[in-house]
């Protein structure tokens, strides 16, 4: 999947064009995350990202049949553009996302067929023609270090394909509600989040034993609970950010901090 905001230059990989194409293991990508508030993960991530992140979903383009899509991301920042886990172009968070980590690869759809392209980021000031470790060898095949970032952007891809059909399955059974975010800082500023979704728990106390059953067996049950649990780290999120206002001292407790899910 190619992220306009954080891929600037995709291009496909090619054996000839980019035999001598090297990548530098010590060029810092950290700085290209500080504008991201929120980052998109798969499903399996969900355990070790509901750790650290508030856990959400946003409405995503809509499919080639033209269904609406949602997609869950791990919510970095408090406001457009802040990202609390990086300080001094270092990423402090414990978990990093797996498309962060497959940065500065991924894989793309060949335009007009059905056959997927290893894609690189030609704009990654970490490639050179003559510094780095190189992606191909004299013989032109793949590198362990190629070999081993196209397994990894494979499987990734895989993982996205099944986090869009699970849900496809959560719009279909209407389990997501707008949610908004209200909280007073120590200060008396007061802070609104919302453009995000977040699990409808009237509906979901509603489902029959039947939907219920298969939301087990699918996994999905898990994704659930995983997301409505991460739901606790806004109010971390909110401390972290009070914490760094005030200079990494000990961050006062917010007058007050309530979420709530719109109609």
């Amino acid at each position: 999947m190619i992220i306009s905001n954080l891929h600037k230059d995709p291009t496909a990989l090619d054996t000839v064009l980019h035999r001598d194409l090297r990548l530098n293991l010590g060029a810092n990508a950290v700085d290209k995350l500080k504008a991201f508030t929120s980052f998109m993960i798969t499903t399996s991530e969900f355990a070790e990202a509901a750790r650290e992140f508030p856990i959400l979903f946003v409405r995503a383009a809509p499919d080639a049949k033209g269904a609406d899509q949602v997609a869950p991301v791990a919510v970095f920042g408090l406001r457009v553009g802040e990202n609390l886990f990086v300080k001094d172009n270092r990423w402090i968070g414990t978990y990093t996302p797996a498309m962060l980590r497959a940065y500065p690869f991924t894989m793309a759809r060949v335009e007009g067929s059905e056959r997927w392209a290893m894609v690189f980021d030609n704009a990654w000031e970490g490639f050179s023609r003559t510094e780095g470790v190189p992606l191909f060898d004299e013989k032109g095949e793949a590198t362990e270090l190629l070999s081993n970032a196209h397994k990894f952007v494979q499987e990734l891809e895989n993982d996205i394909e099944r986090t869009r059909l699970a849900c496809q399955r959560l719009l279909e059974l209407k389990l997501l509600k707008p949610m908004r975010f209200d909280a007073t800082l120590p200060g008396g500023q007061t802070l609104s989040i919302d453009g995000f979704l977040t699990l409808d728990q009237e509906a979901f106390s509603k489902l029959p034993d039947a939907i219920v059953g298969e939301l087990h067996r699918s996994g999905l049950m898990y994704m659930v609970h995983a997301h409505h649990m991460s739901l606790n780290n806004m109010r971390r999120l909110l401390e972290r950010r009070v914490m760094d206002e005030q200079g990494a001292a000990a961050p006062a407790a917010p007058a007050a901090a309530n979420e709530s899910v719109a109609s």
